[in-house]
C-alpha cells in the first residue's frame, strides 16, 4: 500500500488489516518498522532504488503480495500559467511514474504465481477536466491509461486489476486550499471520507476469483 501514512492510503491499509490481512505501508514519511500484522517501510515511489529496496524487503520477509494498492499522490490547484515545470514534473513523478514503478516491480511475480490483485487509486480527474488541474489531470489521465494497458496485458493470467476513481474526499490534501473558505469548491462536510474509498477497495479485492471489479467510480452525494 503506497502513500499509506495518511488519508486514503492509511484508511485502506487499516481496512485491509481489520479484514485480516498483513499490511505493508509504504510512504516517504514513514520509518521502517513492524507491528502485529503490519509492516512499515520508508519508500519514495518516485525513486527506482527505493522501490527496489522495498520490493526486496517485502518478498524476503513476506513473499509475493496478494494485493498491491497504488495510492501515493500529490495534489494542488493551479491554473496553467501558474504551474511551473517543477510542479508539473513532481505531479507526474509521484502520481504516474510511482504507480508504474510499483506495478512493474510486483506484477511479474504475481503473474508467475498466477494470482494477485493490483488496485489503482485514480480520481474523477482521470476523466473530467477541472479548471486549475492541468498537472493533476495529466497525471491521473495517465494513470487511467496505465491501468487499462496493464489490465489488457494481464488478461488470462489470473491477476486481477481494479481502478477506484473517487471524487472529492476530505483528507489533508485539501488543507492548503481550504475549500470551506474558497469559492467554487465543495465544502469539506459534503465530501466523501477516506473510509468510503477504503470500503470500495475491500469490496473489490474480496470478490470471488471468478469476478473482476474492473472499475469503481465514486462521487459525493449531491445535496
Amino acid at each position: 500500500m503506497t502513500g499509506a501514512s495518511r488519508g486514503i492510503g492509511l484508511a485502506v491499509a487499516d481496512e485491509l488489516r481489520a479484514a485480516g490481512a498483513h499490511t505493508v505501508r509504504l510512504a516517504r514519511s514513514l520509518s521502517d518498522g513492524a507491528a502485529d500484522r503490519e509492516t512499515t517501510l520508508r519508500c519514495d515511489v518516485t525513486r527506482p532504488d527505493e522501490v527496489a529496496r522495498a520490493v526486496r524487503t517485502i518478498e524476503a520477509d513476506l513473499g509475493v503480495p496478494d494485493i498491491v494498492v497504488n495510492n501515493a499522490g500529490v495534489f494542488f490547484v493551479k491554473r496553467l500559467d501558474e504551474t511551473t515545470a517543477d510542479m508539473f514534473a513532481q505531479s507526474v513523478a509521484t502520481n504516474l511514474t510511482g504507480p508504474f514503478l510499483i506495478a512493474q516491480a510486483f506484477v511479474p511475480a504475481m503473474v508467475r504465481r498466477g494470482t494477485g490483485h493490483l488496485v489503482t487509486i485514480g480520481s474523477s480527474s482521470d476523466r473530467i477536466a477541472y479548471p486549475g488541474n492541468a498537472a493533476y489531470a495529466a497525471s491521473k489521465y495517465g494513470v487511467r491509461g496505465l491501468h487499462e494497458v496493464i489490465a489488457a496485458e494481464l488478461a488470462g493470467t489470473g491477476v486481477r486489476t481494479t481502478l477506484v476513481s473517487p471524487g472529492a474526499v476530505d483528507t489533508e490534501m485539501w488543507d492548503p486550499i481550504d475549500p470551506d473558505r474558497t469559492e467554487g469548491f465543495r465544502k469539506r462536510a459534503d465530501m466523501m471520507r477516506a473510509e468510503d474509498v477504503a470500503e470500495a477497495v475491500l469490496f473489490a479485492v474480496t470478490r470471488e476469483v471468478r469476478v473482476t471489479v474492473t472499475e469503481i467510480r465514486m462521487a459525493p452525494t449531491r445535496r
